[in-house]
Formats: structure tokens, C-alpha cells, sequence
């Protein structure tokens, strides 16, 4: 197994000092409740996307009982309820800790955790050991609400979004673990399986440390500097855990693997791949997902890509989620469309852009992905690859930054996902996260 740093994101500028912030990190969730312009949002923290069918079940019901009636998948792999009404806060927070979603209010907002969601027992005991570990933790209370834990189970799939701390299985029979404690490093430290969901622990509290001592209250691994002082260093890690009681082995160079994520494909062994459009269901569809996932003892795993896993689907599983209008299918055009809020739920949106997208998807499918964004800030775009960009403005849309009319945007995209000029290169100085 891998606990790792991993190498900064290809979005993000090389750092020679740290990143210093004037304030606190306002990321919301199911405690501390954002306003937005469609009302307020919680987002709600489930690690390793792991949900059972009674808790899908209560997600479900608070966005009925609080919020618009639908759920929000994130890059994440949790959910955002929205349209949550003022005075809420309460009601929701009993709902969610009835179901067992609330189990260290303190520590809520650091419970990031992603995890491979094809993966077999390892990782799931490793999402439910680090999660206690972290909930246990008074130093992990510290994290910012960013703060990102990925649990690999070898394939590399989870381990390519660019979280701050990486366990990946390596060796025969997932016997080893090894990690990087520097953006942009090819070090690693190895562990034994066993130490891996404390190993990850100890490493975030390496990185707070390290921020404490720079001043810079750095929220990511990728914010630190990368001088002596202020950087994390793979050998440093190992002697850290060695003094914790961990047998640690610094190892010079790992090659880090790296696997697509699961698409709508019908059955994966007995499960079900099922994206949802944009990432986004009513409670109607939440509640056909849950029924498919195999009764009271079922489960479902979101993941960080906006879609859900049925590990053991019911029969006629495929069926019944793709009649409710969610994706099944290799050929659905919602496999490469993505797209910020937008309005109304974003203020500084120009546009409606999923009803946008909606509208013209069936008619510009096929090519390279195509993200659209209500505003220049271009939240929620696509990493690592080439993409098409779609930008709304006050006329209406630029696409690879030429206006296209409103009327065109499906001939126009049909064009541009062929011989895009967009990459995430190009929109680097645009993107301020």
C-alpha cells in the first residue's frame, strides 16, 4: 500500500513560497449551512461514498422534508441538499445523525474522504478505520474543509484527482503501502496494510504542522512552499512514523498507476454503473436507486465522478434506473457533459446553464468533454485532459473564447469537441481556487 502526497495538480502553478491566507475556510456542510441564491445548501460529508439503503433513505427525506426535493452528487463523492429553508439547521442535523451521516459533529467538515469504488473489503476497511481515526483525532479537527484523503486499491483511479494524502495498494496482494509527502514528488514511503488509514492520519498532521510552521495557513498539501522549511519531505515522513511505532520504508521512486473511472457500462460483475445527468436527482430518482441497490442490507457507493455503484444491484436493476431517466448506457450523451450551479442556485452565474445543456446534449454528442460554465470562474471543470469550453457572459456564451449565439450552441459545440482549441492550460489563469 501507497500513503502518499501526491504531485500538484496539472491546474496549479509551481510554488516556490507557501500560499498565505487572511481567512478562515468557509467550505459549508450538514452543520454549517451556505447561503445560496435558490436558498440555503448543506453538504453532507460520506466517506468513501459509502451509504447504506437506510441512509440513502434519510438523504433522501431531508431533501423532500427541507430542501427543492433533489439531491446533488459532488467531486467528491457527497451530497449537497439545496433550496434548504432558514431555521432548518436543527431539524436536518437530528434527521442526518439518526442515520448515523452526523458521528462527530467537531469533526464534520474534514470527513474528505474518496475511495476506489470498484474496490473489494480493503478499502472499505480502510474508509471505516481512517474515518474513525479522524474523527477521534483533536488535531485532525484542524483540517480545512478541502483537505482531500484517497483510498486507492492499486488501479490508480481515485489517486489521480489530486488529493493531499494517497494510500494506494501495491505489492502481491495489496501487501504494501507506500506515500509522497511533496507535490510533483516520485518518492514514496511504504507501510503495512494495516498502518495505512494511520499512516494517512499521521501524514495530514505532518502537513498541518507544516503550515503551522510557515504561517501560511495553507488549506492543500499543493499550497505549501516547496523550500526546506516549508515543503513535506518523503524521508521526514518516514522518520515520523517510525517514531510513532510504524514500520516505514523510504522508497525513491514509485510509478504511480493510473486507471479511467467506471462509466455506464451495464453490469460490472453483479453491480450497476449509473450516472446521473449533471450529477443531479430528484428524490424520486434517489429513491429508485436505493430500491435497486438490493434490498435493506444493500449498498450504494457514490463516487468522484458525479455517478453511483450498485455493488449488488437487484435484478432488473438496469431496467428500472434507466425508465427513471438515469444513464446506463455506454452511448448516453451525459457521459462527457458536465456544468457548474448556474442559476438559479449561483448568483454570480449568467446563465441557466444545465437547462442550457439539456437542451441541446442529444444534439452535440460525442467527442471530447464539454464543460459549461455560468461565469468566467469556471467552477467544476474538468482535470487532466483537453476539454471543450463553454462560458456564458451577459450576450450569451463564449465558446474557446469567440461568442457563439444562442441558437448556434449546438452546431458550434459539435464543431468544437472535434478540433478543440481548450485546454486546462488555456483557462489556468481564469481558474482561482
Amino acid at each position: 500500500m501507497l500513503a502518499a502526497m501526491p504531485p500538484q495538480p496539472p491546474s496549479a502553478a509551481s510554488r516556490d513560497e507557501p500560499v498565505i491566507r487572511d481567512r478562515g475556510d468557509a467550505c459549508p456542510s450538514a452543520l454549517r449551512l451556505h447561503a445560496a441564491d435558490d436558498g440555503y445548501l448543506a453538504r453532507v460529508r460520506v466517506p468513501g461514498g459509502l451509504l447504506t439503503v437506510p441512509q440513502a433513505a434519510a438523504l433522501g427525506l431531508a431533501a423532500d422534508r427541507f430542501g427543492d426535493g433533489h439531491l446533488e452528487l459532488t467531486s467528491r463523492g457527497n451530497v449537497q441538499l439545496r433550496g434548504l429553508a432558514d431555521g432548518c439547521g436543527a431539524g436536518l442535523a437530528e434527521l442526518l445523525g439518526g442515520a448515523g451521516l452526523l458521528p462527530a459533529p467537531s469533526h464534520e467538515r474534514v470527513r474528505n474522504i474518496v475511495a476506489t469504488p470498484l474496490g473489494g473489503s480493503l478499502v472499505v476497511d480502510w474508509v471505516r478505520e481512517l474515518d474513525r481515526l479522524l474523527c477521534a483525532s483533536t488535531r485532525a479537527a484542524a483540517l480545512s474543509g478541502r483537505f482531500l484523503f484517497a483510498l486507492d486499491d492499486g488501479r490508480g483511479d481515485v489517486a489521480a484527482l489530486d488529493p493531499d494524502v494517497t494510500v494506494l495498494s501495491v505489492g502481491s496482494g495489496g501487501s504494501g503501502a507506500a506515500g509522497r509527502a511533496e507535490p510533483r514528488a516520485v518518492d514514496a514511503v511504504e507501510v503495512g496494510v494495516a498502518d495505512a488509514p494511520r499512516a494517512a492520519l499521521l501524514a495530514a498532521e505532518y502537513f498541518l504542522d507544516s503550515a503551522d510552521a510557515s504561517g501560511s495557513r495553507a488549506w492543500r498539501v499543493a499550497e505549501l512552499g516547496s523550500g526546506d522549511e516549508q515543503g513535506l519531505d518523503a524521508r521526514e515522513f518516514a522518520l515520523r512514523l517510525r517514531a510513532r511505532g510504524i514500520v516505514a520504508r523510504y522508497v525513491p521512486e514509485v510509478a504511480w498507476p493510473y486507471a479511467e473511472p467506471p462509466r455506464p457500462w451495464g453490469e460490472y460483475g453483479a453491480g450497476l454503473c449509473v450516472l446521473p445527468p449533471l450529477g443531479r436527482l430528484s428524490s424520486a430518482q434517489w429513491r429508485v436507486l436505493a430500491e435497486a441497490a438490493g434490498g435493506a442490507d444493500g449498498e450504494l457507493r457514490l463516487t468522484p465522478w458525479r455517478s453511483v455503484i450498485l455493488p449488488r444491484a437487484a435484478a432488473g436493476a438496469a431496467g428500472r434506473v434507466e425508465a427513471a431517466g438515469l444513464a446506463v448506457r455506454p452511448g448516453s450523451p451525459w457521459l462527457s457533459v458536465t456544468a457548474c450551479t448556474g442559476r438559479p442556485g449561483c448568483a454570480k452565474s449568467l446563465a441557466d446553464v444545465r437547462a442550457d445543456a439539456r437542451a441541446v446534449v442529444a444534439e452535440s454528442a460525442g467527442g471530447l468533454p464539454v464543460h459549461w460554465s455560468g461565469c468566467a470562474r469556471r467552477c467544476g471543470h474538468p482535470r487532466g485532459t483537453a476539454w471543450v469550453d463553454l462560458v456564458a457572459t451577459p450576450d450569451g456564451y463564449e465558446l474557446d473564447g469567440g461568442p457563439v449565439p444562442h441558437a448556434d450552441l449546438a452546431a458550434a459545440l459539435t464543431a468544437a469537441r472535434t478540433t478543440p482549441t481548450t485546454t486546462e492550460a488555456a483557462t489556468e489563469a481564469a481558474v482561482k481556487k
